[in-house]
């Protein structure tokens, strides 16, 4: 049960940036509701429904450990020079060349993950055979048109606090 659990959270956050996610327009705020991670669990589900082999969920197990290993630091370092600026108060000298620095860093660094996630997509896509592929495709099809049908549904059906 534990090594199911692990391969489902490294398969979950291997997929976690699907080329749907990455190019679907959020709304606004989409994005915000799901959460900083996006569909995970979707792409999570899709990965247990291509029937991987031992083989592939070793290698994407090893993909995405691999992965973020690499993007440990790079990460750790923007939380760093966050916590730092969020202890600063807006009347100390640097704050604002602090703001500037950390808004650059941020965007730099976005940048970088959305990079490194279409990366390791391509390098799981590579696991997997023709006929997982052409699931996979067919799979993320049917939760594109889903998403659509709730799109509409709520478009038609607003919140009190939207109309």
């Amino acid at each position: 049960m534990r090594k199911n659990t692990l391969l489902g959270l490294a398969l979950a956050s291997a997929m976690a940036v699907s080329t749907l996610a990455i190019a679907a327009p959020s709304g606004h705020g989409e994005a915000g509701r799901r959460g900083h991670h996006g569909d995970r669990h979707g792409q999570m589900m899709m990965l247990h429904k291509l029937n991987l082999s031992d083989a592939q969920r070793a290698r994407i197990k090893q993909i995405v450990s691999s992965s973020r290993e690499q993007n440990k630091a790079p990460r750790e370092a923007l939380q760093k020079q966050r916590r730092a600026f969020e202890a600063m108060t807006p009347d100390q000298a640097g704050y604002q060349a602090a703001t500037a620095s950390l808004a650059q860093a941020a965007g730099q660094e976005a940048q970088a993950r959305v990079q490194q996630m279409a990366h390791l997509r391509a390098q799981i896509y590579a696991v997997l055979t023709p006929a997982q592929q052409a699931q996979a495709a067919t799979l993320q099809a049917q939760a594109q048109a889903r998403r659509q049908q709730w799109q509409q549904f709520k478009a038609q059906h607003p919140r009190p606090s939207e109309q």
